[in-house]
């Protein structure tokens, strides 16, 4: 239904208000409807800081003290793995690459995989070690095989932090071992999650394993979740005296992924409860509705002076929206083009905006951008459209 409504704004000079439902035919003898549930209020949680976001649209669906610096233990860990699994996407490195084990990482305390100094460890091998055992010792020798040693693979995790826009981490080490300076917040770790899932889905069905047997020692992954929501299909854990208990969780169902954070809870058992309180809440009263791809066309925009008399237009980020349940009919768009679009356009320059509101709340903005190149016309066709443009400028 949205998209038939969005075909029909085809304007150039107006803005229409038009509701994102459909006409309904009275019926003599109406028949009761399902009412959309009633929300309660978000879920009291028991922790330091917490978040629930939905992973497509990124809607923050309830938060407390999400953008607080705190220590993150071994969450983390999902960086050391996300950069390992860049690298094998980007070809410099492959999952059958034999890692020298050195003697610090085989010396680190804390959880371990096991591994032995002096062996050669295949990268895969690790990278379980790493997400489903919660290896220092496998973290620390991915870190010394990627940048020579765990310091400069600290660099290189503030680098990725920066341009994932995680604005409150800091990274000293490739393990979550306390650090004066070791920090993250709730919203960054959710970004980590974000990126990990969205960027490599080969490497994130690690997550899910329950197990790994590594010189035959054999350790459950640490994340309770996966035993008490089959829907639940990562991410990682983490625990120090200072940090508390913490958790970074995610699942699907019917198409819709959440990730939640929780940290500093008191107890394994603990993070495992609040983080089942916020998925249920968050799946149970909304719902996510993807309206439009990414450069999917939208309007169709009159073009003055071009070789081509019209552009297609669309929305370079697609359209997502999470919203209560039973709201997502209440929708009402606003589709704006510019009154005079003149040639040259380059694909992605700007011709109008898309305004989606509830009542009197905006849900959603975004700019509605070209989907082509399209170049001047010659000397004749512009001079024609001038004089055409000027007699629509004196009756519009």
């Amino acid at each position: 239904m949205f998209k038939k409504i969005i075909h029909s704004l085809l304007v150039s000079t107006a803005v229409l208000l038009v509701p994102m439902v459909a006409a309904q035919t009275p019926q003599p003898q109406p028949q009761p409807q399902a009412a959309a549930p009633l929300m309660p209020p978000a879920p009291t949680v028991a922790a330091t800081s917490y978040l629930l976001i939905d992973a497509d649209s990124g809607k923050v669906l309830t938060e407390h003290n999400a953008d607080t610096p705190l220590p993150p233990a071994s969450l983390t860990k999902m960086m050391t793995s996300y950069i390992a699994s860049m690298e094998i996407l980007r070809g410099q490195l492959k999952e059958e690459d034999e890692v020298l084990v050195s003697e610090k990482a085989w010396r680190m305390g804390g959880s371990k995989m096991f591994i032995e100094v002096g062996n050669r460890v295949p990268l895969i091998d690790l990278l379980r070690g790493i997400i489903i055992q919660s290896g220092n010792d496998a973290s620390v020798a991915v870190a010394e095989h990627i940048a020579g040693s765990e310091e400069a693979f600290a660099d290189l995790m503030n680098s990725h932090a920066r341009r994932l826009g995680m604005t409150n981490t800091h990274f000293e080490n490739s393990t979550g071992l306390p650090g004066e300076n070791h920090v993250s917040s709730a919203r960054d770790m959710a970004i980590l999650a974000k990126a990990i899932i969205e960027d490599d889905p080969e490497h994130y069905q690690l997550y899910k394993e329950k197990e790994y047997v590594w010189n035959d020692i054999r350790q459950p992954n640490r994340n309770l979740m996966l035993w008490r929501d089959s829907t639940v299909d990562g991410l990682k854990t983490g625990h120090t005296d200072e940090a508390g208990y913490c958790l970074v969780a995610s699942a699907k169902r019917d198409g819709m992924r959440l990730i939640s954070v929780v940290m500093g809870t008191v107890s394994e058992q603990a993070r495992a409860a609040e983080t089942q309180k916020l998925l249920t809440w968050g799946f149970r009263f909304f719902e996510t509705r993807h309206f439009y791809q990414p450069g999917e066309v939208i309007s169709t925009a009159r073009v003055w002076a071009g070789k081509d008399a019209q552009v297609d237009a669309g929305l370079a980020d697609g359209l997502v929206l999470t919203l209560p349940k039973g709201q997502a009919e209440k929708l009402e768009a606003t589709v704006t083009l510019d009154s005079t679009i003149k040639a040259p356009i380059a694909a992605g320059d700007v011709l109008g905006q898309v305004e989606v509101k509830m009542g009197e709340e905006v849900v959603h903005t975004g700019e509605l951008v070209a989907l082509a190149d399209v170049e001047e016309a010659g000397l004749f066709g512009r001079l024609w459209d001038s004089i055409r443009l000027f007699f629509y400028g004196l009756f519009n």
